[in-house]
């Protein structure tokens, strides 16, 4: 079978990529981390980044399932919080911090919230409670020093970045933004972006304790927000947005 070839572009200057050296950051994660992490993650077999982009050559794992179980995923990334918490940091002190992007990423909030709020998908809990965060998203992310200790976090939890194979292994893809921060924050963003609400108590008795909760819910909400924008209006993929920002909203 081939292998999974992935090639990025020159990251473009001001963007949140270029901000957040993401190619740069997944390069160095399958050269540095992927070798001793503890989880699954495809085997890489060349990673390059040069003047003309970055170059992934992975293990191919297309034929697993897309996504995973809730209770799965959220065991996966305990056992990854657990074995890395107060260490990822120092073993790779060039992990991205917690406040990185945090100001771009409020101007591009501020900027999308007036075509979001105008949206007949949005429900009232959630259109309320987005219109809120105008002009404090930075706030939000502020709340994240406070949510637990830093370990290692995949940064994009999603279902789509979760591969589970036949004997139900599970792999985690897609490292652009692996960070030190706290671990919680991996387990908010995989619920709104990918956990329907009626599921999400199996996630979070898989995961235990999950101090911080409170703190990481908004800024991942925030994500959420922006990608619902990302879907035409009526789309499953933004009606399922509105669900899970609505779970959300109800949890704070």
């Amino acid at each position: 079978m081939a292998n999974y070839i992935k090639r990025r572009a020159p990251e473009v200057a001001g963007s949140l990529a270029a901000e957040l050296q993401m190619a740069a950051s997944e390069v160095r994660f399958y050269r540095e981390i992927a070798p001793e992490i503890g989880v699954r993650v495809p085997e890489c077999y060349r990673a390059e980044l040069t003047d003309e982009g970055s170059l992934l050559e992975l293990e191919d794992l297309s034929a697993w399932r897309p996504g995973a179980e809730p209770a799965a995923a959220a065991s996966l990334l305990r056992s990854m919080h657990d074995q890395w918490t107060g260490r990822a940091h120092v073993r790779w002190p060039w992990l991205r911090g917690i406040s990185a992007g945090d100001e771009l990423v409020a101007r591009l909030y501020d900027g999308a919230w007036p075509k979001l709020a105008a949206r007949s998908d949005m429900s009232a809990p959630v259109r309320e409670f987005g219109a809120r965060l105008v002009g404090k998203v930075r706030q939000v992310e502020a709340q994240l020093l406070n949510a637990g200790p830093l370990t290692l976090a995949h940064g994009d939890a999603s279902g789509p970045n979760l591969r589970t194979a036949p004997d139900g292994e599970i792999a985690l893809l897609d490292w652009e933004d692996v960070s030190a921060a706290p671990g919680v924050m991996d387990l908010t963003w995989h619920l709104v972006s990918s956990v329907e609400p009626a599921r999400w108590s199996e996630a979070l008795d898989a995961y235990g304790p999950s101090d911080g909760l409170l703190e990481t819910l908004p800024s991942s909400m925030v994500q959420g927000y922006l990608s619902m924008s990302d879907w035409p209006e009526g789309s499953a993929e933004a009606v399922g947005f509105d669900a899970r920002l609505a779970a959300a909203v109800a949890m704070l």
